[in-house]
């Protein structure tokens, strides 16, 4: 890559700015199921909407940077009026052949929460690149929306993003109020997240170039968050090894490596947010194996999907471009499934893993439902502050204690055909990570009056009595489910 030039990345982010492809010019000019198709991948309905289009900035920069299309010189020249061919030549972007312009990068629409932005990467499938480089640069996908969407909504101090790639976490961090470094072992891809920064008005993030934490040796950080190259790759000769999702680590070592360092990292109330995948180990889940790596921090690790061999093989298959009834498809399938089956690996989880020095923070558990992550960040910011609260707190102040319902809790009653009493009773929580709770009686009529208004042990008492029940018994009961339910956001403290 050319170096930065960050009056050249002024002028783009001008003239960007001024007719750039963003979600709302494209919802207008291409329709909004072809947006939609686009932002599912899937190109030809707003190349089909753009056929023809030399005439209009918009369509010609969305035809170059979205669509990856080869365009006139002079249509290129007028949707680039500031930069000009000549500065986009310098700067990396575009190149000149035969009186077309052809474009070197990527540069798509970013929506920063309320702030539209842009992300400029490599090439990718969606402009017709196949197969990709081994250094390939990734653009946002899947992940890096769900860690984006994991991060608190605001914050200060220093924050680290390990193996940014295109820079989009960073530039996230930095607009939430961080100052921070981004790290990345590909020199290409901090040149991404330089463009990205300078496209995208932002100063303050510094990025250093080596492997992993090797980069910040000796600093501590108020937030980390990473999402690694951690995918699950054969160390077979033909297997293609690409940057942005394969560290040459052997099955889920990277990892292990990875959440094993954050403790060495973290700045006194800091925290990590990271994505990963892990194996099932003969005998030992992968959640338990997780759980090993954590040693030393508190840690609050969701597995979101859990795949047998042969869906995670076809997964990564075909993330690579390989198209199934191929030779080099099933050459790549065998190699997954016999490195697999060699190292008696029979399940893979996929999800997140949050750390904090927390004492007694330990969660290991399987969430496969439907969450809305639009307040994810917000949610795990309050899940850590109340698992500290509830670290200094015994089961005596737990009944001292006042609490309320949240008000994204409802209550879901089962009833047997001709049955006066319920046969399930379940609290649903609206929010957070959508989670059903069943629940008894006795829990839910103490949850019913949490209103802010009485002790906890009051009402334990007032039930007890209700149900002709023993008073302590029933404590010894409910208040561990109690702190469970605070912990998961059901329950507030006011």
């Amino acid at each position: 890559m050319v170096g930065m030039d960050s009056a050249h990345a002024r002028l783009l982010a001008e003239d960007l700015a001024e007719g750039g492809p963003s979600d709302a010019r494209l919802r207008i000019r291409i329709g909004v199921p072809a947006l939609e198709a686009l932002q599912r991948g899937d190109a030809a309905p707003a190349r089909r909407a753009l056929r023809g289009s030399t005439d209009d900035p918009t369509a010609t920069l969305a035809r170059l940077f979205v669509l990856g299309d080869a365009m006139p010189a002079a249509s290129a020249a007028d949707a680039l009026p500031r930069l000009g061919l000549t500065g986009a030549e310098q700067m990396g972007v575009l190149s000149r052949r035969d009186g077309l312009v052809v474009p070197l990068v990527a540069i798509r629409p970013h929506q920063f929460d309320e702030q539209p932005g842009w992300i400029a990467s490599d090439l990718d499938e969606l402009a017709g690149v196949f197969p990709l480089r081994a250094d390939h640069v990734l653009g946002v996908g899947g992940a890096g929306r769900t860690l984006s969407a994991m991060l608190p909504p605001s914050g200060s101090g220093r924050a680290l993003d390990l193996g940014c790639g295109c820079g989009v976490i960073a530039l996230h961090l930095r607009r939430r109020g961080y100052h921070v470094v981004a790290t990345d072992i590909s020199e290409r891809a901090l040149w991404f997240t330089r463009l990205n920064a300078e496209l995208n008005g932002l100063g303050g993030i510094d990025t250093r170039l080596g492997s992993l934490f090797e980069p910040v040796a000796g600093e501590r950080f108020d937030l980390i968050a990473s999402n690694p190259p951690f995918v699950i790759t054969p160390r077979t000769d033909g297997v293609p090894q690409y940057e942005y999702r394969d560290a040459g680590a052997t099955g889920d070592a990277l990892m292990a490596q990875v959440v094993g360092q954050v403790a060495a990292h973290l700045a006194p109330g800091g925290s990590a947010r990271l994505l990963g995948n892990w194996e099932d180990a003969p005998g030992v889940p992968g959640l338990e194996r997780v759980r090993g790596w954590t040693a030393g921090l508190g840690a609050w690790v969701v597995e979101r999907e859990h795949l047998d061999p042969v869906r995670y093989a076809e997964l990564w298959v075909r993330d690579g471009g390989t198209r199934p009834g191929t030779a080099e498809h099933q050459a790549l399938m065998d190699a997954w499934l016999d490195d697999f089956s060699v190292r008696k690996v029979d399940g893979i989880g996929m999800g997140w893993v949050v750390l904090a020095d927390i004492p007694g923070l330990a969660r290991f558990e399987r969430v496969p439902q439907h969450v809305d992550t639009a307040h994810l960040g917000s949610h795990i910011a309050e899940v850590l502050a109340t698992a500290e609260r509830l670290a200094g707190l015994d089961d005596a102040r737990i009944a001292a204690s006042v609490l309320q319902v949240a008000g994204d809790v409802t209550e879901a009653r089962h009833h047997l055909p001709g049955a006066e009493a319920p046969s399930v009773l379940e609290l649903r929580q609206g929010g957070g990570l959508a989670r059903t709770e069943d629940v008894d009686p006795a829990l839910a009529a103490l949850v019913g009056a949490c209103d802010g208004d009485l002790p906890v042990g009051v009402l334990i008492d007032a039930i007890a009595e209700l149900l002709e029940a023993d008073a302590e018994a029933l404590r010894q009961d409910l208040l561990p489910r109690v702190r469970e339910l605070l912990l998961t956001g059901m329950l507030r403290f006011p």
